[in-house]
C-alpha cells in the first residue's frame, strides 16, 4: 500500500451511500487503473447496490468521461444524476447489454460487480468483451463465489467463472497450438493480451494483435522481427 492510494483516502470522504470493497481491491485498482486517473474514459459498472462507488468513479476519472452504471434494482434509477448514466435491466440479458452497449459504447474499463452467479458473470462477458475497447480492461469482482454451489460454482466446477477464465488461457495461446484436433485456434486470441487472477478478481486485458505474436531478434546493434517460433510447433526441441 502506498500513502497516495486513492481508493483508500476516499473511504474517509464517503457519504450516506454505502459502499463495500474487499480491503485488497483497493490496493489492486490503485496500481491496474493508474494510467486512467483524470482521463476522459468510458466507464461501466454492473452492479450500483446503495450506490457508494459511482461518486468513487466520478472523481477518479475525467470529468468529460462516459460513466455509465447498471443494476437490475428499478430503484437504483434515482442515482442518476448529471453526468452519468444508469441503464435498468438483467446482467444476463444479451439484447439488453448489447442495447446498452449500443447506446453508450465502446467501453475502456468494464467492472462486473453484479449478481456473482455463474450464468450472469459469464453471459455478461460473453456479450460485452466485443464491445470493450483496444487497451481496455475488463474486470470481474468476487470470483470466490466460482466455490459456491449456492451460486452455480464449486471446487472445479465446469460452469464457474473461475473454469470459464482458465480455458480463456487456453484459447488466448491457441496460437501455438500443434493439436488441431483437440486444441484448434480460436479467434479470442486476436484480441485478448492478459488474464490476471487475483484472490477474487480476475482481469482481462484486451490489445488486437491481428497476425501471430512475433519474436524480436537482436545481434550486433541490429533488430529483425520473425515469426519463426511458430515453426517449432510439432518439434520436441526450440533449439
Amino acid at each position: 500500500m502506498t500513502l497516495d492510494n486513492y481508493f483508500r483516502d476516499y473511504l474517509h470522504r464517503t457519504d450516506d451511500k454505502v459502499m463495500t470493497k474487499m480491503d485488497h481491491y483497493l490496493d489492486v485498482y490503485h496500481r491496474l487503473l493508474a494510467p486512467w486517473r483524470s482521463q476522459d474514459i468510458s466507464f461501466l459498472e454492473i452492479g450500483i447496490w446503495k450506490g457508494g462507488s459511482i461518486k468513487m468513479w466520478q472523481d477518479y476519472f475525467g470529468a468529460e468521461s462516459r460513466l455509465t452504471f447498471l443494476d437490475i434494482d428499478p430503484d437504483c434509477k434515482a442515482f442518476e444524476v448529471p453526468g452519468l448514466t444508469v441503464e435498468i435491466g438483467d446482467q444476463s440479458d444479451g439484447i439488453f447489454l448489447q442495447d446498452v452497449a449500443t447506446k453508450h459504447g465502446p467501453f475502456d474499463i468494464i467492472i462486473d460487480d453484479g449478481g456473482h452467479k455463474m450464468h450472469q458473470q459469464i453471459a455478461s462477458f460473453n456479450a460485452l468483451w466485443p464491445q470493450l475497447s483496444d487497451g481496455g480492461l475488463y474486470v470481474v469482482e468476487d470470483t470466490h463465489t466460482s466455490y459456491w454451489p449456492g451460486f452455480g460454482g464449486g471446487f472445479r466446477a465446469q460452469k464457474s467463472f473461475v473454469e470459464f477464465s482458465k480455458d480463456l488461457i487456453d484459447r488466448m495461446h491457441s496460437w501455438y497450438t500443434d493439436q488441431d484436433d483437440i486444441f484448434p485456434f480460436h479467434p479470442i486470441a486476436k484480441a485478448l493480451s492478459s488474464v490476471q487472477f487475483y484472490d477474487s478478481m480476475v482481469v482481462f486485458e484486451k490489445k488486437l494483435k491481428l497476425e501471430p505474436p512475433k519474436t524480436i531478434v537482436s545481434e550486433n546493434g541490429l533488430v529483425t522481427e520473425s515469426r519463426k517460433i511458430l515453426e517449432v510447433r510439432g518439434r520436441k526441441s526450440i533449439f
